[in-house]
């Protein structure tokens, strides 16, 4: 049996390959303005690292992420919540609190043992702690993303950055530059304001171990780090990279779609004969 997960996200398309249940390839490539477009492409390059051909090669396709409606190619599609959800578990079964931190928004899910939603909460109306957030707050301090996620963990005295607004908090940043203050505290002072609202997401859903991070920001280590402080638990990492879990997660969902089909022609079969 092999299916595909499909998340088309704001920043991103991933992209996931599963044969009888173990991942066999990803892939995560940059969005483009046409959803259809950056699906196929995230999906063509999973099929290409997986020596497979073509699309017919899947037994099923769940798309998911802002973009799923436009998966023309899934067989079906379902909400993110539930395949970050099922992803984080199938990636580590002992999760029971997800916190996810895509391109435009934050989400922070209690799961069950089987990965099932229980409760969940969602910022959607503001972009400050996003992957857009932290992409604005890496170029006006000219460095990579990845130079941001490590520098904040040098930090001696972390800058205290009040606003939640991310443009209020670029002002903050500009200002805090000029007063001379070292990148790795003004860094530290971002990660602590974001896991401030972070925190007083997964306290409205309460903090049940294990907790996880997913998204691309969940590669953000300072961050992870100023999470932890807050919640006072250590946060788990994925066993492989955390923005495909939401693809994963689809992925597992089509396993299932085709197990339930392939035991309903059973059912056919024995009651035919």
């Amino acid at each position: 049996m092999i299916v595909g997960g499909c998340d088309i996200g704001s920043a991103t398309g991933k992209a996931v390959v599963m044969k009888d249940g173990d991942i066999v390839s990803y892939s995560i490539t940059p969005s483009t303005i046409k959803p259809e477009v950056t699906a196929r492409k995230a999906m063509d390059e999973a099929l290409q690292k997986a020596g497979l051909s073509k699309l017919e090669d899947l037994d099923y396709v769940v798309g998911t992420g802002y973009g799923r409606l436009r998966v023309e190619f899934a067989n079906e599609n379902v909400s993110e919540i539930s395949c970050h959800a099922r992803g984080a578990q199938r990636l580590l079964p002992t999760t029971r609190t997800v916190v996810d931190i895509g391109g435009q928004d934050c989400k922070v899910m209690s799961v069950t043992d089987k990965g099932k939603v229980l409760e969940f909460v969602m910022n959607d109306k503001c972009a400050a702690g996003t992957g857009r957030f932290y992409e604005a707050m890496a170029r006006t301090l000219h460095l990579s993303l990845e130079e941001l996620s490590t520098l904040g963990l040098n930090a001696k005295k972390p800058a205290v950055i009040s606003s939640q607004c991310s443009v209020f908090a670029e002002s903050e940043v500009i200002t805090l530059i000029n007063e001379g203050v070292e990148l790795a505290d003004i860094i530290a002072g971002l990660n602590n304001s974001v896991a401030g609202r972070l925190s007083g997401m997964v306290g409205r859903v309460g903090v049940v171990e294990d907790v996880v991070l997913t998204g691309g920001c969940a590669k953000n280590d300072s961050l992870a780090r100023s999470l932890e402080q807050r919640l006072k638990v250590k946060i788990k990492k994925l066993s492989v990279d955390p923005q495909i879990a939401g693809a994963v997660g689809a992925a597992v969902i089509a396993g299932e779609k085709v197990a339930q089909k392939a035991q309903g022609n059973s059912v056919a079969v024995k009651s035919s004969g």
